[in-house]
């Protein structure tokens, strides 16, 4: 399932039309993705990015998807590995490095989607791009199968498909993504997470959906005073007493305490409207 599919069995849940996700999820891949729902669409920005994952390489094959979705490239012989040869492995893929998408991606070439050109017959080769792994952990090496097993927490962009392929050239052995599992996104975890059959469960008593205050209770906030809320709701800048950096992402919320929308930092003790959930006019 896409994950475009996940969001119209929400919309009809909800009988919503305004559902967005928060980070696309291969059809391969389960796991976790966040959901905004009616104006919470716009909030999706303004979430924390980095993501975690459990998933399975699988060495010793290359295809040209970077996973076994896609077609078969070269097969070849995985060596004997013991855990230290690939703890050092690991360790050249752990912080900020420069990685290349896999050709069948969501980047954009020229304007269209990278696998739709590849899909086409076209070669793809796409330029690499810096991304961070925070942690890449290794939670079981199966010899036998040619299969390790990998935690990753990660940023926003990092493709575990090409860590995956990068990770069996290393190992002179080529590799793919075998299985995986998203299990926290844009602060999120897997555990706060309703499947779809408890979607369709729930007819009568649909989940409840969390407060976006406490979704982004991790940002910097403003309250209105009385007299501020009208200039808010007509665009207009804001002072505050913090000494907030510029570029910070603030949330506003109303004198009663209800969120209002976002702001930036535009200058020390200055607040620009970027999002008004109730503007006038």
């Amino acid at each position: 399932m896409s994950s475009h599919s996940c969001v119209s069995r929400v919309r009809r849940a909800y009988g919503l039309k305004r559902v967005g996700h928060g980070g696309t999820l291969d059809p391969a891949v389960t796991g976790v993705l966040p959901l905004a729902l009616g104006p919470a669409t716009r909030l999706l920005p303004y979430l924390s990015g980095d993501k975690a994952y459990r998933g399975v390489v699988q060495l010793g094959l290359r295809t040209d998807s970077d996973d076994l979705e896609g077609e078969v490239l070269e097969r070849r012989s995985v060596p004997p590995l013991d855990l230290p040869q690939l703890e050092q492995a690991l360790a050249a893929f752990r912080g900020t490095i420069q990685q290349r998408p896999p050709a069948v991606s969501a980047v954009h070439v020229n304007g269209q989607r990278a696998y739709k050109l590849a899909r086409a017959g076209e070669r793809v080769e796409l330029a690499p791009r810096p991304v961070t792994i925070q942690t890449l952990e290794l939670l079981a090496w199966r010899p036998e199968l040619g299969e390790l097993e990998l935690r990753v927490v990660c940023s926003a962009g990092t493709y575990i498909r090409s860590l995956a392929r990068d990770l069996g050239e290393a190992l002179g052995c080529g590799g793919s993504l075998a299985r995986l599992r998203r299990t926290a996104a844009l602060g999120f975890q897997l555990e706060q997470s309703v499947s779809l059959e408890q979607l369709e469960l729930a007819a009568e008593a649909l989940p409840p959906l969390l407060d976006p205050l406490l979704v982004l209770s991790h940002l910097a906030r403003h309250q209105l005073g009385p007299d501020d809320l009208n200039g808010w709701r007509c665009g207009r800048l804001q002072t505050t007493q913090e000494g907030w950096p510029v570029e910070t992402p603030v949330l506003v919320v109303d004198p009663d305490g209800n969120l209002a929308g976002m702001a930036r930092v535009q200058a020390i003790g200055q607040l620009q409207p970027r999002l008004v959930l109730d503007a006038a006019g």
